[in-house]
C-alpha cells in the first residue's frame, strides 16, 4: 500500500469524522436522541481512530536503533489494535448501555426534524469517505476480494477505515431506523433499539480488526503464493540447487525479512557460492521491492544430497 494512498484515506476519513461529530452532538442536545447520543460517541471514537492510525505511521518512520534493529514499522500495527480494542470497544460498550437504559426508561424524541437533517448530512458525507477508501483500497487490492483484502493486507489503515466507514454508514442507517421508528408510533423504545443495534455492530467491528491487527502485531509471514515466488527467484539462480527451508516475516507493512537455507553444490568454491548469494538477493529484490531484510545461509543438504556436479551450461549443437 502507498503511503500517500493511506494517509489519503486516513485524512478525508478524519475530515468527514469531525464535522459529523458535531452535527451529531448538536442534533442531540435538541432531540434527547439516544441513537444520535450513540452516533456521536461513535463519530467521537471514529475520529480518535484516524488520529491514532495517522500517529502510528509518524512513528514507525523513526530510525532503526540498536535496541529496535528491525526498525519500528509494527508500530503502525500496535496502534491498529488500540483503534480495534479501546476505541471501537468503548463505543459499542457506551452504545449498548445507552440503548439498554433507554429501553428501560423511554423518552420522546423531541424536536425530530434535527436528528433527521443530521443523519441525511452524515450519510452523504460519510459516503464521500467511504467511497475515497474503496478507490484507495482499490489500488493495491488486485483481484482479491474484499473480505481477503482485509484479511491479507499486510498495512492496516486502509482496512481499518473500510470498516471503520462500513460501520458508520450502517451505524447512521440504524440510527435513522430508530429514530423514525420512535417518531411515527410515539414509542422511544425504538430509540433505545438502534441504539442497542448500533452497539452490537460496533462490537462486531471491533472483534474483526482486533483478531486482524493482533496477527500482524504479533507476526505474519508472506502469503503462500509470495513464499512459491520468493524460492522460485532463488532456485532459478545457477549457483543454488534447491532452498532446503525458508521463513519470511513482515516487520514493518512495507518491511518483509526472508531468512533461508539453500542447499549449493558441494564443488563451488567459496566465490562461486557468495557470487550466487549476491545473485539471489538481487533477483528477490527485483520482484519483491519490500523485501529489505535478506538472510541466506549456504549449506549442503545432506538429507537429500544429489551427489552430482553442477550442470554444465549447455552449447549449441553445430548446424
Amino acid at each position: 500500500m502507498s503511503a500517500e494512498g493511506g494517509t489519503k484515506a486516513i485524512v478525508a476519513a478524519l475530515a468527514a469524522n469531525l464535522g459529523i461529530a458535531a452535527s451529531k452532538f448538536v442534533a442531540f442536545a435538541f432531540t434527547g436522541s439516544s441513537s444520535m447520543l450513540a452516533e456521536s460517541i461513535h463519530s467521537v471514537a471514529d475520529s480518535g481512530n484516524q488520529g491514532l492510525l495517522l500517529l502510528g505511521r509518524k512513528r514507525s518512520e523513526r530510525d532503526r536503533t540498536p535496541k529496535h534493529p528491525f526498525g519500528y514499522g509494527r508500530e503502525r500495527y500496535f496502534y491498529a489494535f488500540v483503534v480495534a480494542v479501546v476505541l471501537f470497544t468503548v463505543g459499542a460498550a457506551f452504545s449498548l448501555y445507552e440503548g439498554y437504559h433507554k429501553i428501560s426508561h423511554p423518552e420522546e424524541v423531541k424536536a425530530p426534524a434535527w436528528a433527521f437533517s443530521v443523519l441525511i448530512v452524515a450519510i452523504v458525507l460519510e459516503s464521500f469517505s467511504f467511497r475515497t477508501a474503496i478507490k484507495e483500497s482499490n489500488t493495491v487490492r488486485g483481484d482479491k476480494s474484499w473480505w481477503a483484502f482485509i484479511r491479507r493486507a499486510k498495512a492496516p489503515e486502509l482496512p481499518v477505515v473500510l470498516l471503520e466507514d462500513l460501520a458508520a454508514l450502517v451505524g447512521l442507517f440504524l440510527a435513522l431506523f430508530g429514530v423514525t421508528a420512535a417518531v411515527v408510533t410515539g414509542d422511544g423504545v425504538w430509540d433505545g433499539v438502534g441504539t442497542v443495534a448500533i452497539g452490537v455492530l460496533l462490537g462486531a467491528v471491533a472483534t474483526i480488526l482486533a483478531i486482524e491487527t493482533k496477527s500482524l502485531l504479533i507476526g505474519e509471514g508472506a502469503d503462500p503464493e509470495q513464499e512459491e515466488r520468493i524460492i522460485e527467484a532463488l532456485e532459478s539462480v545457477d549457483e543454488v540447487d534447491h532452498v532446503i527451508h525458508m521463513r519470511t516475516e513482515y516487520v514493518g507493512p512495507e518491511e518483509l525479512l526472508i531468512a533461508a537455507k539453500i542447499a549449493v553444490y558441494h564443488d563451488d568454491t567459496a566465490a562461486e557460492v557468495a557470487r550466487g548469494i549476491d545473485a539471489a538477493e538481487a533477483r528477490i529484490r527485483a520482484r519483491f521491492p519490500e523485501a529489505q531484510l535478506i538472510y541466506l545461509e549456504p549449506a549442503l543438504d545432506e538429507a537429500v544430497r544429489r551427489n552430482a556436479r553442477k550442470p554444465e551450461p549447455e552449447t549449441p549443437t553445430p548446424s
